[in-house]
């Protein structure tokens, strides 16, 4: 049996009222809070990761998710403030969002090959579990990217963001937007399959690797250090490789064309 030891208001800020019922969207919610449960344990309660949390005002003074509750408390909750600076307020220990690199789980494989074609290190595999996911991302610092909001309340998952759009293209710019990486894109220089890192090679020396209805594409090929595979066409002028123009428009430029 549930012993409940005290009662707060609790209000969501911007898109986390996004995983809420729509009844308890932009206004205070009144609810029980179960003896000894934590900050963090009440946001989980209305469906929203923890990870998706940035700043948490309990009566208007930053707190931590383990903050302790107290009845008639004011808990107020918002998302990452992304190119806002808010660190002095924080009393989480652990910021949820600030890096460029990513581990993208089973349903996210076209954003994952998209993200790594403007530069971005992404893992990526189909067979990950929910553990090793949340594994990875603790021992390589990497941001867990999911449309899965229970993937997110894994409770060894610190960082994550999950992803609200549907098209990959939308995917994309939700995440340049949200964590602000347009300065960091680094066009054509991860590979689009296996995420290992691309190296100019001779374009003679890999001629027997290309079809031939492809060589005209190629003049100055690059090639995965990991498998091996070739990447030619237009893309590889000295523009392309710094342009932070629309990937949109520059993911047709550049092809793989061999293993």
């Amino acid at each position: 049996m549930t012993v409940y030891a005290s009662f707060q208001f609790y209000q969501f800020y911007a898109e986390l009222n996004a995983f809420l019922v729509p009844s308890n969207r932009q206004r205070p919610v009144f609810r029980a809070c179960p003896k000894g449960a934590s900050l963090k344990h009440m946001i989980k309660v209305f469906g929203i990761p923890h990870t998706e949390v940035d700043l948490i005002l309990a009566n208007e003074v930053s707190a931590g998710f383990e903050h302790p509750i107290r009845s008639g408390d004011l808990i107020s909750v918002y998302p990452y403030f992304g190119m806002r600076n808010v660190s002095p307020l924080l009393m989480i220990p652990f910021r949820p969002l600030r890096g460029d690199r990513f581990i993208a789980d089973l349903h996210l494989g076209r954003l994952a090959a998209q993200l790594r074609m403007l530069g971005f290190d992404v893992l990526h595999d189909n067979h990950y579990p929910d553990r090793e996911i949340a594994g990875i991302s603790a021992e390589e610092n990497r941001i867990v990217l999911s449309r899965d909001r229970n993937r997110l309340i894994h409770k060894k998952i610190e960082r994550g963001c999950f992803i609200h759009a549907i098209s990959p293209d939308e995917q994309v710019l939700e995440i340049m937007n949200r964590l602000d990486l347009s300065q960091n894109i680094r066009p054509f220089t991860c590979c689009l399959r296996c995420n290992g890192l691309l190296h100019d090679v001779d374009a003679c020396s890999v001629t027997n690797r290309v079809p031939q209805r492809s060589r005209q594409y190629y003049s100055r090929p690059l090639e995965c250090s990991n498998c091996r595979n070739i990447y030619g066409g237009l893309a590889y002028d000295s523009d392309a490789r710094t342009s932070n123009s629309d990937h949109c428009n520059s993911r047709e430029r550049n092809l793989p064309i061999s293993r």
